[in-house]
């Protein structure tokens, strides 16, 4: 069956289970959502994995007005991307039913969370197909809706609407940024289309309209400084929806990016290390403010902004290696990127979906509140503690895979270059390395405060490990990591298809060989070897000891047997000395008043404190309390008396009629 009549097919099945969605019973309704996402997931991955096999689909719709040719492009780049958002969206729904199975009470709340779940999914999927600029935009702006429906599922609660609002100004603020440069493209080409930008670049310059529509982009990835909304967001939303928008919506930043650079023809080299500085400073920035979280989906937030900054890294150095002229460099950078994108999606959703796990269980996303979950929750633990090692770039895990081939190409960069350019390849190195090391400490307090020791509070219920179907999807996403890391040569190929076919300008001539293949081929057999013997280890211990009794004693306490929970290492205590080294990034706030010297009898007092987001405090609040107060200015406007806005609808007539006189429109 032709491409074009199965995506056709796809629309007719949202359509349908739209209004399905509509009618059918409440306890029915999750399934019928399932449903509607995986069938419209088989239409379109056929098309997509045809188009990384080396057929691309580009199909053109005559419409009218600015809308007159509507352009339906899937290409390699597309098609990596529309795999991506289907396995996400897939394994987050199955968990989101499982998840959403104590709000049975919100009858509103799921009917609008599931009928808005499978628009964001088409919407996302559209982002990746729509060629031409408006059309992108609108489906930009759908995804961007319908997410924000989804992150304000609890709108009952304050925090979570100021969250939603937060989120949705950002969004707008991307929205109108991408528009100002699609129509400034059309003012200057006659084209919506995105092909139309290498037209423009190479006879108008690239920097305006590039910075333009980075910026755009840039907000929906988390690049730093457009980063704050993620903290907010993602604390807020269900943690399905949080495993969805970490996992692939953020990562269409990313694909706008890669769309609007594959278009550029100069200033390669520049650009490519202004993003690869940027990235770096996301990267630091994002992790070591993960450090210093107690609320664990905040945490999680960050290491969002922290992988952004390592993909980042990639397209910095791939950029850079078409500037030069250097193939493996450009394959290496971009193939690494590419590689970390489904990385991340993979891990960082397994991360939610435990944290979902977590809070379902424990109704609090306080770390320093738990502990020893690992004996209540043993499953949930080792998908955390396994998500915890990938997202850290250890072996035997698809995250080291990734992360190996950026380090490849960064050290491949030193070869290259001037003086400053060198620097800035070691600095890169060096940044990276610190990256992984600050990862590994963040994720070890994480994992021990969170499911070793003791309970550090009372909890209302016992907690117990999650359902099959919250359980089912994390099985499957360790099951794709696993293949990643056994057999990334598979992947790596693929990749090396999908670069070459988004930059054919720059592997023109003789063709290449790329030694890393033989590398991560060896690197894929030593951790199959790896896993092979650690399951044998850990099967033989179980076949020697499952049926010898048991016994459960406290830890050996040095001599001491008083202890008590609140004696026990908290987040906050575990990560001091390393808010201190980076004060400068993580400045802490306390709340407490000294006790006086001459307060002889003090009376209890209480000790809080948290760290903040240093450019949320004092650049983006500052900035948005300035806005605030200049439009209130402009109050007197909406003054609420029906003869001033029939005014305003006349004079602004007037103005139109006296523009269309003079020919000024």
């Amino acid at each position: 069956m032709d491409s074009p009549i199965l995506i056709g097919f796809a629309a007719v099945v949202l359509l349908l289970g739209i209004i399905g969605l509509m009618f059918t019973p409440q306890r029915l309704k999750p399934y019928l959502a399932l449903g509607v996402i995986i069938i419209i997931s088989l239409l379109t991955s056929l098309p997509a994995i045809s188009a990384i096999l080396g057929k691309p689909i580009t199909e053109v719709f005559h419409l009218s007005g600015v809308f007159s040719e509507v352009t339906i492009k899937i290409d390699a780049l597309s098609a990596w991307f529309i795999l991506i958002i289907n396995l996400t969206v897939i394994n987050g729904t199955l968990f989101g039913i499982g998840y959403l199975k104590p709000y049975q009470h919100l009858k509103t709340n799921l009917a609008i969370h599931w009928v808005f779940l499978t628009l964001f999914h088409s919407s996302m999927l559209w982002v990746c197909m729509f060629e031409h600029g408006l059309a992108f935009l609108v489906a930009w702006e759908i995804m961007s809706l319908s997410s924000l429906v989804l992150v304000i599922f609890e709108y009952q609660k304050k925090d979570t609407l100021k969250a939603g609002v937060n989120y949705m100004i950002q969004m707008h603020v991307s929205v109108a940024l991408l528009t100002i440069g699609f129509i400034w493209l059309y003012a200057v080409t006659g084209s919506f289309n995105f092909a139309s930008l290498t037209g423009f670049f190479s006879t108008n310059g690239s920097f305006w309209l590039l910075v333009l529509l980075l910026a755009g982009f840039a907000i929906k990835a988390g690049f730093i400084p457009f980063h704050s909304w993620l903290p907010h967001a993602h604390p807020a939303a269900p943690s399905h929806v949080s495993g969805i928008m970490s996992g692939v919506i953020v990562k269409l930043g990313i694909y706008g990016i890669l769309r609007v650079l594959s278009n550029i023809q100069s200033d390669l080299i520049i650009i490519g290390e202004v993003i690869l500085a940027v990235s770096v400073i996301t990267a630091i920035y994002g992790i070591a403010n993960a450090a210093v979280k107690y609320d664990y989906k905040r945490m999680l937030a960050y290491c969002t902004i922290e992988n952004i900054g390592i993909i980042g890294i990639g397209i910095g150095l791939g950029l850079m290696g078409i500037g030069f002229e250097n193939k493996p460099l450009i394959i290496l950078g971009f193939s690494g990127a590419l590689l970390h994108t489904l990385n991340h999606s993979l891990f960082k959703s397994l991360l939610f979906f435990s944290a979902g796990s977590i809070y379902q269980q424990t109704h609090t996303r306080n770390m320093d509140r738990l502990g020893g979950l690992i004996k209540k929750m043993p499953q949930t633990a080792i998908f955390f503690l396994i998500g915890a090692l990938a997202i850290g770039g250890l072996p035997p895990f698809n995250g080291f895979i990734s992360e190996f081939i950026i380090y490849s190409g960064l050290v491949k960069g030193l070869t290259i270059g001037n003086l400053s350019q060198l620097i800035l390849f070691v600095l890169s190195i060096a940044g990276l390395a610190i990256v992984g090391g600050m990862s590994l400490f963040t994720f070890t307090k994480s994992f021990g405060v969170i499911f070793t020791g003791s309970p550090r509070q009372a909890q209302e219920h016992s907690p117990k490990e999650v359902s099959l179907i919250m359980r089912i999807p994390q099985f499957i996403i360790i099951a794709v990591m696993l293949s990643i890391a056994i057999f990334p040569s598979f992947y790596f190929t693929s990749l090396f298809k999908i670069v070459t076919a988004l930059f054919p300008s720059a592997f023109i001539g003789t063709p290449i060989e790329i030694p890393m293949i033989t590398t991560i081929s060896i690197i894929g057999l030593i951790s199959l070897l790896f896993i092979i013997i650690l399951a044998s280890v850990f099967t033989l211990r179980w076949l020697l000891s499952h049926k010898r009794p048991t016994s459960v004693n406290s830890t050996w306490g040095c001599g001491y047997t008083g202890s008590i929970p609140k004696a026990q290492y908290t987040g906050l205590s575990f990560t001091r000395s390393f808010a201190d080294i980076l004060s400068f990034l993580t400045i802490e706030k306390k709340n407490y008043n000294k006790i006086s010297k001459t307060d002889i009898f003090p009376k209890k007092r209480t000790f809080s404190s948290y760290y903040f987001d240093l450019l949320e405090h004092y650049v983006i609040s500052p900035l948005t309390r300035g806005i605030n107060h200049s439009m209130n200015y402009f109050q007197f406007i909406q003054n609420g008396k029906i003869q001033a806005y029939v005014l305003y609808g006349i004079l602004f007539i007037l103005l139109i009629f006296l523009c269309t006189i003079f020919n000024w429109i």
